[in-house]
């Protein structure tokens, strides 16, 4: 019972984490806040778009390469699907990895040389 808990909870952070990674990348990109649709729904449309994306994409290479995989996967008493929990956690992390590599974090200087002045 309590490993559940904590899956669930850890589950959900995760999610939270993604969702607020989101409304970082959307505040950045828009400055003008007047707009209609607020940055949490855009980032939660974001986030369910990009796992609904990742989560055909697998599917449709998976048949193509004739691979099989289990519908569910159980870990303890916690019983998951492995393509939805995989394209989820591809898209919590999405935002992280793109603020990496594209100028959020870590500067480094080959993703920004179109943005450099001559």
């Amino acid at each position: 019972m309590a490993v559940t808990v904590l899956v669930a909870c850890t589950i959900l952070l995760l999610v939270a984490l993604g969702v607020c990674g989101r409304v970082d990348l959307i505040r950045m990109r828009q400055r003008q806040f007047d707009e209609r649709p607020s940055p949490l729904s855009q980032a939660l449309a974001g986030l369910v778009g990009t796992a609904g994306g990742i989560y055909l994409s697998l599917v449709l290479l998976l048949e193509f390469l004739n691979i099989h995989v289990p519908a569910r996967v159980s870990l303890g008493p916690v019983s998951l699907e492995p393509l939805a929990s995989i394209s989820l956690l591809l898209a919590v992390i999405q935002p992280f990895v793109w603020r990496l590599g594209f100028g959020g974090g870590i500067r480094c200087g080959w993703p920004n040389w179109w943005a450099r002045k001559s």
